[in-house]
């Protein structure tokens, strides 16, 4: 890269990184670098916030998650994590018809007790 590339990638930088080429060049290199591995690991922590909202939509109404995806999974519904997490948030109808289909599909979800409720005094 030429400098005036990284002078541009480098501008809003403290100190001297933002202005003397060779400690700019290599912190540049280093931001790039953590912009690259951190594209990645957004997509693994996307995917484990679905996870953990459809989780929790599920035992509202006595499921785990692992029994509620393979019944979803047996009965070939093709909704992937994003839309069910959406869905459990706002549509909170909608999902509980899902629940009811992926329990009835998968034997592991009917003799699950739901977990009485904590009332505050």
């Amino acid at each position: 890269m030429n400098k005036g590339k990284i002078f541009k990638l480098a501008k809003g930088f403290r100190g001297r990184a933002k202005n003397c080429i060779r400690i700019a060049r290599e912190r540049v290199e280093k931001a790039l670098q953590y912009s690259y591995r951190d594209r990645r690991n957004k997509k693994r922590d996307m995917r484990s916030l679905w996870i953990q909202r459809i989780n929790a939509g599920t035992r509202l109404h006595g499921v785990n998650y692992g029994n509620f995806m393979h019944g979803l999974m047996k009965e070939n519904i093709q909704l992937n994590r994003k839309v069910l997490s959406e869905i459990s948030m706002h549509e909170p109808y909608s999902f509980k018809s899902l629940v009811d289909i992926s329990r009835n599909t998968f034997p592991g979800n009917k003799n699950v007790v739901i977990p009485p409720r904590k009332v505050a005094i």
